[in-house]
């Protein structure tokens, strides 16, 4: 009789592991796998974001930004959603320099008649990445995906890859 009793508690407690297992365990794993997947890329896009503005600051600029734009997509951090940013699908790079006003100090679009000159400089640049949704396990348990913010990096133009001397500038 005292051999029946053990078999029954031994059951119970496989039936009480199995219901803790499949109702806490699992999902606080996936849950904790999810949340730190979603801050691998939130930083690595905060960090993609701010080396692309270091690139446009010591880089000739170009008015569509196409060529920091080319750098950042041929750079893109390992991250599980680098093609995201690789093939310029839904998330977008964007670039955009912009020029103090002596007068007020505020910062407007930049505009310059000529090419990327040591006469044609910018005085500050904006690179961020935009559209730019982490989906990873939201449409498997049928959640909205997390929208990432902008990401936006200033940084002052400090060469703009032009050489005074010859005129010339580093695309």
């Amino acid at each position: 009789m005292a051999a029946r009793k053990s078999g029954r508690r031994n059951g119970q407690a496989a039936i009480e592991f199995a219901l803790l297992y499949s109702a806490i365990i699992l999902p606080l794993t996936f849950g904790i796998v999810y949340v730190a997947e979603m801050y691998w890329v939130w930083h690595s896009a905060a960090e993609f974001t701010r080396e692309g503005a270091r690139y446009a600051a010591t880089h000739c600029w170009q008015a569509d930004g196409q060529n920091v734009v080319n750098y950042m997509q041929a750079h893109v951090p390992v991250n599980i959603d680098a093609s995201e940013f690789r093939s310029g699908g839904s998330a977008q790079i964007n670039v955009a320099y912009f020029q103090r006003d002596p007068d007020t100090g505020v910062l407007n679009p930049f505009s310059c008649d000529g090419d990327c000159s040591a006469g044609c400089v910018p005085d500050t640049v904006t690179v961020s990445v935009t559209n730019y949704e982490f989906r990873r396990f939201v449409s498997f348990i049928h959640l909205q995906p997390v929208v990432m913010p902008s990401f936006p990096a200033s940084m002052p133009i400090q060469s703009n890859g032009c050489d005074p001397e010859q005129n010339t500038c580093v695309p």
